[in-house]
């Protein structure tokens, strides 16, 4: 429980918590920390601060310290790459990415964390590319002081579901890039989208180690594809032959390979036309001509999470559609806008 006693009668007790000093465009933080013995030199910083009164507490058995719960939660909270160092802060505690890679939210879960009274977990966007140190989360009890229940509970609802923050390092493809198209392929116009392709996957740590061009032809591109699996590729991206033109056949190719899945069509704008499939566990995606056109499309959605290990499909790519409308600004901003969110 707490005590209050007037701001005159504090010299030589303890702070029962952070108290925080704002000061505009300056400084945000604590003036003074929790467990700091008051001394008659504080009284006139406590009073600018408008502090007349001050806390004691005397916690019973069932209650805990928001810096406590703050602990508690954040352990529950954080799954593989995230942590948390420095203890809290005004009973806050932030999540920190211990590598780069791709971040990773149960939002089913968080949810239900944050329907329990009085705690709270605020996180980045899932799906957010992430570098190390990077705050992911943050998590704290509401009150200074609460019942121990519900935080257990808290805690116990985001252990049961496995992880609710986790960031997901980038695996390193060997990738193969595979430009169809009679036009390139017999020197009509000069390519442009292998430069692209490439930027892309070398800007996530990733290697193109094949480039292959194709004619319209469903039986070539069937052996371009083959050929690169012999070299060791363990990504393919096929741009061209991706619309509903006759002569677009890439999608046929893909199929002649063996792929034993295939998901045409994405709820993004640009890139609607953009293919998933698999051949084993090797993923091939067809990009369509978008990306010659846009800086980002569904693409820079889908390849971080590629290279993270998940497997997309038809729901995934369903569920981009929720945020997957780009709204073509004249200067782009992304990731720092809502496409993808």
């Amino acid at each position: 429980m707490l005590k209050t006693i007037e701001l005159k009668d504090a010299v030589g007790s303890k702070l029962a918590h952070d108290i925080t000093e704002i000061r505009p465009g300056e400084f945000k933080g604590p003036a003074f920390r929790r467990g700091h013995t008051v001394c008659e030199s504080d009284l006139c910083h406590l009073q600018k601060l408008g502090k007349n009164h001050l806390y004691v507490i005397d916690l019973a058995e069932d209650e805990i310290h928001e810096n406590e719960a703050a602990v508690i939660m954040a352990t529950a909270l954080a799954g593989d790459g995230v942590s948390w160092k420095d203890g809290p802060k005004e009973g806050k505690i932030n999540l920190l990415a211990e590598t780069d890679g791709l971040l990773s939210v149960n939002t089913a879960a968080l949810a239900a964390f944050n329907m329990v009274d009085e705690v709270m977990c605020a996180t980045l966007h899932n799906y957010t590319l992430v570098k190390k140190g990077d705050q992911v989360a943050g998590t704290r009890a509401i009150p200074l002081v609460m019942k121990r229940a519900p935080v257990e509970r808290a805690a116990a609802i985001a252990k049961q579901n496995g992880s609710v923050v986790s960031v997901r390092p980038l695996q390193r493809a060997r990738v193969g890039l595979v430009i169809t198209g009679n036009e390139v392929y017999h020197g009509l116009i000069q390519d442009r989208f292998a430069p692209i392709l490439t930027e892309k996957v070398k800007a996530l740590g990733s290697e193109v180690v094949a480039l292959d061009f194709a004619p319209d032809d469903v039986e070539m591109i069937n052996k371009v594809i083959g050929g690169q699996l012999d070299r060791g590729c363990d990504l393919l991206l096929l741009s061209g032959g991706m619309s509903v033109d006759p002569d677009d056949v890439t999608r046929n190719g893909i199929r002649l390979a063996g792929a034993t899945e295939l998901h045409y069509g994405a709820a993004v704008l640009p890139g609607s036309m953009f293919l998933v499939a698999y051949l084993g566990e090797v993923p091939l995606l067809g990009v369509p001509a978008c990306g010659l056109y846009h800086r980002i499309t569904v693409l820079d959605l889908v390849l971080p999470r590629i290279l993270a290990g998940e497997k997309i499909g038809k729901a995934e790519l369903a569920f981009l559609g929720h945020g997957g409308l780009c709204q073509d600004c004249p200067e782009c901003i992304y990731p720092h806008c809502s496409f993808g969110k």
